[in-house]
C-alpha cells in the first residue's frame, strides 16, 4: 500500500474520506482520517444550514460555515484535508474561492464539469495556489473534457481525478437505466480513464493518480482496484459508522440497521437517480405524497423548486440531525455492512488487515497453483511473525 501522491503533496495512507453532505463529514470526521494518515475530506454542500441565519443570510451563512469548518479542522490535525464542493451549487465559486483562501490542501470538484474558476485563480495563477484540485467523474469521456479544457484554456491540468462508479451513494452520475443488471464495472471505467489521463501525464510532464470511488468499502475491495491502476480510493460509506462521523447517531444506526435490499435508487428532485436507505420518508414520496416547503433561494442551478415533491438539501439535513421522519440517508451500495460505531482509527486498521490478507492471499495463490485455498491455510504459518500493534 503505497503512499498517494498528488502533485507535492504525499499521503501517507491512499484512501480519501468521500465528502458527504449535508453535514454527515465536518471538521470531526475530516480531521479523524487525516489524523489516520488520510485525506479527511469536509462536505461544503448546504454547509451554511449548520447556522442559525442560514434561511435569510444563505450565501454568507454558507461561506462562514465553510471557513468556520476548515478552521476548526485545522486545529484538531496537521494532517491532509479537503473540501468536497458541487460545481452544480448556485454559490459554487464563492465556496471555492473561501476554500482556497484557507489553503485547503485538496479540494474535489463534482457534480459537473468544473470548466469555469473563480477571479481568485485566475488573478493569482495556478502556480501559485497551495490546494491540489481533483475532479470526479463518472467516465473517461468526462475526465478528458475537463483536462482538454483546462489544457487548452489555462495551461494547466487538475492534480488528480475521481472515477465514481455507479455503486456509490448520493447523487449518481449515471442515468436511471444504467443502474441495472449490466452496470459498467468500475475497474472498467477505471482503466480507460488511466488510458486517457495518460495523454496529459506525458504533455505535462507530471504524473496525475487515478482515484476509484463507488462501492469500495473493504480492504479487499481496495487492493482489487488498485490492481486496475487506481492509485488510492475514496470511501464514504465505510465512515459513517465511526464515532467521529458528525451525523447523529440515529443517522448511524439506520446504516446499521439496513439490510442489502433497503438500499434503492429514487429519482431525486434535482433530476439525478440517487442511491438511499429506503424508509417511510421514502416510501411516501415514492407513492406522490409532497413535502411543503418554502424555498429561500435556488441552492442548486438545477432544482425546479416550484414544482419537485420536496427539497432535498432539508430532507437531508433533517437526517443528519437524526430526524429521519423527515428525510433520508444517501448510502452507498455495501452500506448494510456495516454492524457497529466504532473510532475511525479502527476502521482504517481493519481496512489495512483487509488489504494486505488479499494482497498475501493472491500472491500464494499464484504461487501454489489453484490447489491454493485461503480458508484451510493459516495465514499465521505463512506470513512473518508482526510485531504486535497497538490501536491506542
Amino acid at each position: 500500500m503505497n503512499p498517494l501522491k498528488i502533485g507535492n503533496l504525499e499521503v501517507k495512507l491512499p484512501i480519501i474520506q468521500g465528502g458527504m453532505g449535508v453535514a454527515i463529514s465536518l471538521s470531526g470526521l475530516a480531521s479523524a482520517v487525516a489524523n489516520a494518515g488520510g485525506i479527511g475530506v469536509i462536505s461544503a454542500v448546504a454547509i451554511g444550514m449548520t447556522e442559525p441565519d442560514y434561511m435569510k443570510n444563505y450565501r454568507e451563512a454558507n461561506k462562514r460555515a465553510l471557513r468556520k469548518e476548515i478552521r476548526k479542522a485545522r486545529k484538531l490535525t496537521d494532517g491532509v484535508l479537503g473540501v468536497n464542493l458541487m460545481v452544480a451549487v448556485t454559490d459554487y465559486e464563492e465556496l471555492l474561492t473561501v476554500a482556497l483562501e484557507e489553503e485547503i490542501d485538496v479540494i474535489i470538484l463534482g457534480a459537473g464539469l468544473p470548466l469555469k474558476m473563480p477571479q481568485y485563480v485566475t488573478d493569482k495563477g495556478f502556480e501559485n495556489i497551495h490546494t491540489k484540485f481533483i475532479p470526479k467523474v463518472s467516465s473517461a469521456k468526462a475526465a478528458k473534457v475537463i483536462f482538454s479544457f483546462w489544457a487548452k484554456n489555462f495551461n494547466h491540468v487538475p492534480d488528480a481525478v475521481v472515477v465514481e462508479g455507479p455503486m456509490a451513494g448520493g447523487h449518481l452520475g449515471f442515468k436511471k437505466d444504467e443502474l441495472g443488471s449490466e452496470m459498467v464495472p468500475l475497474s472498467k471505467l477505471i482503466e480507460e480513464t488511466v488510458n486517457e489521463i495518460s495523454v496529459f501525464e506525458k504533455d505535462f510532464k507530471k504524473e496525475i493518480p487515478v482515484i476509484a470511488g463507488g462501492g469500495i468499502y473493504t480492504g479487499e475491495d481496495m487492493y482489487k482496484i488498485m490492481q486496475h491502476g487506481a492509485k488510492g480510493v475514496k470511501m464514504g460509506s465505510r465512515f459513517v459508522t465511526t464515532k467521529e462521523c458528525d451525523a447523529s447517531v440515529k443517522f448511524k444506526e439506520a446504516y446499521i440497521n439496513a439490510t442489502e435490499d433497503d438500499i434503492v435508487i429514487i429519482d431525486s428532485p434535482v433530476g439525478l437517480p440517487g442511491r438511499v436507505i429506503k424508509n417511510n420518508f421514502v416510501d411516501q414520496v415514492k407513492l406522490g405524497n409532497t413535502k411543503p416547503f418554502k424555498c429561500s433561494w435556488k441552492c442548486l442551478k438545477s432544482c425546479d423548486y416550484r414544482n419537485v415533491p420536496y427539497c432535498i438539501a432539508q430532507a437531508l439535513f433533517n437526517a443528519a440531525r437524526g430526524n429521519l421522519d423527515e428525510g433520508f440517508a444517501f448510502a452507498g451500495s455495501k452500506a448494510f455492512m456495516a454492524k457497529k460505531i466504532q473510532p475511525v482509527k479502527e476502521v482504517i486498521f481493519e481496512i489495512k488487515i483487509d488489504y494486505y490478507r488479499t494482497k498475501y492471499a493472491e500472491y500464494l495463490k499464484n504461487f501454489i497453483g489453484n490447489r491454493f485455498d485461503i480458508e484451510t491455510i493459516d495465514l499465521s504459518q505463512v506470513i512473518p511473525a508482526l510485531p504486535q500493534i497497538k490501536l491506542a
